[in-house]
């Protein structure tokens, strides 16, 4: 980890002034414009939409990548591997190189639990970059007995990471840290909330699991045990896309990267339609939004629909055209969130908003 320099250190303190209502997107984009504006991190770079890396000398089980063939990976460096070796040990490639995967019935103990943070309170809670495998990596490891309620958690960032983050933005799912790492102080956190006590199967979608197998397998065992292993998209009191979706005026919505992930399905890029085709048969009533800017990732217009408090019931995402459409319950519904969404922007582009043209089509007019 690389060691501040004096403004690197007391510039930190600015963040911590953050407006009300901020979200976590609000907070994330703060820490990566300032370490990449200051030289705070190691490769790679840039570090927007990653957990800031840094050294570390100890032995560790690494989650296996996006959870795509496992939940761990033990790193085996081959007999009398050099100072380079064990550095490319511990990057991806020396992953797939130098490790063997761990399996479920294995009987790890973790005794320690590292995780990377984008942000962190002295509180001890924790923001990461958006895409709830952290969160998740942890509650398999309480499924498969790996760790207990004593077991201890830490993150290792800089002294600009750690900023006040409100309570409120913290779900059920969300891990937080017993200890906080920085190049100048060790923070003991004492945190009160509870860590996740295992897999919340009502907040995982049929699609996440199709998308990691290991999920698959544990919820297999826990089906086995008697566990209600209901998915999302199976419990009865969780809207679903053919049922109404009140979009919410007053209160604030639970955010969690997690829970988008469950909530929020995605779509692979479809090439060849045009912006305003019907995108969702099944979808009681879409929303279009168009002209997305390059780059944009899908968790920010997620945080965007929840600060104008328009989450729709599914959102298929179209990057690579530009575009995305959102389901909503009913028409009401959909035309509401229309008027919330109105005058949106992202990177400072104005999006289009409109209800998707097999609406328009039934109604004979454009909202307006």
């Amino acid at each position: 980890m690389k060691h501040p320099d004096s403004a690197a250190c007391n510039a930190p303190f600015a963040l911590a002034e953050l407006r009300a209502g901020v979200s976590k997107w609000d907070i994330r984009h703060k820490i990566w414009d300032y370490m990449e504006a200051n030289n705070l991190a190691d490769f790679p770079r840039p570090v927007h939409h990653r957990i800031p890396n840094f050294k570390a000398r100890k032995a560790l089980l690494v989650p296996t990548p996006r959870l795509r063939t496992g939940l761990f990976n033990r790193i085996i460096p081959p007999p009398g591997a050099t100072k380079e070796m064990l550095r490319k040990c511990a990057t991806s490639q020396g992953v797939r190189d130098y490790s063997v995967p761990v399996g479920l019935d294995a009987k790890v103990h973790v005794d320690l639990v590292v995780v990377g943070s984008v942000a962190v309170s002295e509180k001890g809670f924790r923001i990461g970059k958006g895409e709830g495998f952290a969160d998740l990596e942890y509650a398999m490891m309480v499924s498969m007995g790996a760790v207990r309620e004593d077991t201890v958690v830490v993150t290792a960032v800089h002294d600009c990471q750690v900023v006040d983050i409100p309570e409120d933005l913290l779900g059920n799912h969300d891990l937080t840290v017993d200890y906080i790492l920085t190049p100048t102080r060790i923070i003991k956190t004492g945190c009160n909330h509870p860590k996740p006590q295992g897999i919340l199967w009502h907040k995982i979608s049929h699609e996440m699991l199709g998308k990691i197998p290991v999920l698959k397998n544990l919820r297999h065992r826990e089906k086995q045990e008697g566990k209600d292993v209901a998915l999302k998209d199976e419990q009865r009191d969780v809207p679903a896309a053919d049922k109404p979706v009140r979009v919410a005026k007053k209160s604030r919505p639970e955010r969690s990267s997690f829970q988008d992930q469950a909530s929020l399905s995605q779509a692979s890029p479809e090439g060849g339609a045009s912006p305003d085709s019907s995108p969702l048969p099944d979808a009681p009533v879409a929303v279009y939004v168009g002209s997305i800017p390059q780059g944009t990732r899908v968790g920010e217009l997620k945080d965007a629909l929840r600060q104008c408090h328009a989450t729709p019931a599914r959102l298929t995402w179209q990057g690579a055209q530009h575009r995305a459409f959102l389901s909503y319950g009913d028409k009401a519904t959909a035309d509401a969130a229309v008027v919330a969404l109105q005058g949106l922007s992202l990177h400072g582009s104005p999006l289009r908003v409109e209800l998707a043209r097999s609406q328009l089509s039934k109604t004979g007019s454009r909202p307006r």
